[in-house]
């Protein structure tokens, strides 16, 4: 299972598409997808920070505050510049950047 978190309806949908037919669920917000993370933890979720809500970054940080949400592995999916910046503490192994994104920069994380 793929976890989309993304406000962006039409992105989200989009990243959906891009997932070579993986099961995915689309989430809002970070308060649904953690609660979600609670019953079935994903393989992989592709995440927007700029959320209404909670953002990305507090989606971050509470996932890394588990031991067994921690391993999960993440890519920021953002309009955001995040360059030079390592994430990784945090379980993210990928950004891309929402300005520039094409469907291979979804597809090769899926």
């Amino acid at each position: 299972m793929i976890f989309i978190i993304d406000d962006d309806e039409v992105m989200a949908e989009c990243i959906a598409r891009y997932c070579k037919g993986q099961p995915t669920r689309i989430f809002s917000n970070a308060i649904e997808a953690m609660n979600a993370v609670d019953d079935e933890k994903p393989e992989l979720i592709f995440l927007d920070i700029l959320l209404d809500g909670p953002d990305g970054f507090t989606f971050l940080n509470e996932l890394a505050s588990y031991d067994d949400t921690a391993k999960i592995p993440i890519v920021i999916i953002s309009s955001l510049d995040f360059s030079g910046q390592d994430l990784s503490e945090y379980g993210v192994i990928g950004i891309i950047s929402k300005d520039t994104m094409l469907p291979e920069d979804v597809k090769k994380y899926v």
